[in-house]
């Protein structure tokens, strides 16, 4: 859908409120087809923004799991070895 939406769940520590607010704010943008708002449609984008933070916010709380949480640092690692994997052989 959109790859600058990461997973926020299962990791350690938990997903800060910050993190939680730009996956809704990159969601919303997505949505909406628009980075940046009218003056017109930005307090609906900034409400839906909030409600969508607010509602992940739940769902990260009310999730469970039985597998380990991820750690951070390794899947940022992991995610720059794919990408450079990736791009290594776009340049090739």
């Amino acid at each position: 859908m959109c790859r600058n939406i990461h997973t926020l769940h299962n990791f350690e520590p938990a997903a800060t409120n910050d993190e939680v607010h730009a996956a809704a704010l990159q969601f919303v943008r997505k949505v909406s087809g628009s980075t940046k708002p009218s003056k017109a449609n930005a307090e609906a984008f900034d409400r839906a923004v909030a409600e969508i933070a607010h509602i992940t916010r739940h769902l990260l709380d009310d999730l469970v799991t039985a597998a380990p949480p991820k750690n951070r640092e390794e899947e940022a690692e992991k995610a720059r070895a794919r990408s450079a994997g990736r791009y290594a052989t776009a340049a090739s």
